[in-house]
């Protein structure tokens, strides 16, 4: 397995955005996560965009990180928020998602960030036990999603 540092909107990361939001439209029947995000919010040492590439050049999984400090959306200073984790279904149970995520751990505390949080929903059990056998502890919600029933938020200390 490859793992490489790409912008948000290369190819490879668009196409996998599209099946994450594919999938979490069907999982909450919506139309996906509207967060707002754009390129630059993953750019270092803002942030950090990854993709996992198979054997074959194929790409299979993907995740990143950005900044955010203390705002109306309830983050704090010196958080790194993770965002579009996600594993193709043919690829899956083979830890990459483990990885990334570590990956992106390591990157957001170099970059002097120190807490980890994210948001995901609670008809996502693999993620969620993804996170807690990561060391993620459920908290206060925040970002988009934190007025949301559906919404879980999750931080660990970096």
């Amino acid at each position: 397995m490859n793992i490489r540092r790409v912008t948000f909107d290369h190819p490879d990361a668009v196409k996998l955005n599209d099946q994450v939001q594919a999938e979490y439209a069907v999982r909450y029947g919506d139309e996906g996560d509207v967060t707002p995000l754009d390129a630059s919010m993953f750019a270092p040492p803002l942030g950090l965009y990854l993709m996992a590439y198979d054997a074959q050049g194929r790409p299979v999984a993907t995740g990143g990180w950005r900044t955010q400090d203390e705002n109306d959306e309830g983050y704090s200073d010196g958080d790194a928020e993770l965002k579009r984790m996600y594993v193709v279904e043919e690829a899956r149970g083979n830890g990459l998602a483990r990885r990334i995520l570590a990956a992106l751990e390591d990157d957001a505390r170099t970059a002097g960030r120190i807490r980890m949080v994210l948001e995901t929903g609670n008809k996502q059990p693999e993620a969620i036990a993804l996170y807690a056998s990561s060391g993620y502890e459920p908290c206060v919600k925040f970002g988009h999603y934190r007025f949301h029933e559906d919404s879980r938020c999750f931080a660990k200390l970096l």
